[in-house]
């Protein structure tokens, strides 16, 4: 094997003839593999991704079966990180997460995981925002009738309630 700047070559050890060429990736962790030489049949590990995805939702499942169907198991490693979210975040939120990456046509694990993490943002701000006992307290709005029409309103109620006979009968 010998190793260039833009391309790897692996050679026969006994004849050094030449076996094959890969070009390099530019970024750290990225894979050029030309889609003949990727493997597609899932494994063992591909099938425990797939079942982990479906207990998150019917988007993570979705989600993960399209990225294998279009990678092979080069994408397994981002599949591991798309169904790991649930160590951190609620199966709610990773599910529709996946549902605008699916939408949005995102397959990447670190925008899948952002998505996530806005979405709890969004989530816990909405939980946090006032609710009626917090608001503040005002005795004069257009919605809100004059005390002089809740008085009269008490004293009719007390005038008819006076007005109705008493009646009790005797219990056994």
């Amino acid at each position: 094997m010998r190793q260039f700047e833009h391309h790897l070559e692996i050679r026969n050890l006994q004849t050094q003839a030449l076996l094959r060429t890969h070009p390099l990736a530019e970024k750290p962790g990225s894979l050029i593999l030309p889609n003949d030489e990727r493997p597609f049949n899932p494994s063992r590990e591909t099938h425990r991704i797939f079942a982990q995805a479906k207990t998150i939702g019917p988007s993570a499942e979705q989600l993960c079966q399209k990225l294998f169907d279009s990678e092979g198991r080069v994408i397994q490693r981002s599949l591991w990180g798309i169904v790991s979210l649930i160590k951190r975040y609620p199966r709610r939120l990773i599910d529709q997460a996946c549902a605008v990456a699916l939408r949005d046509g995102i397959r990447s694990y670190k925008q899948i995981k952002t998505l996530t993490e806005r979405l709890l943002k969004e989530t816990l701000d909405a939980i946090d925002a006032p609710v009626q006992g917090e608001l503040v307290l005002t005795q004069s709005h257009p919605l809100i009738r004059g005390g002089d029409e809740y008085a009269d309103l008490f004293t009719l109620g007390a005038q008819q309630s006076a007005a109705l006979p008493l009646t009790l009968e005797k219990l056994p």
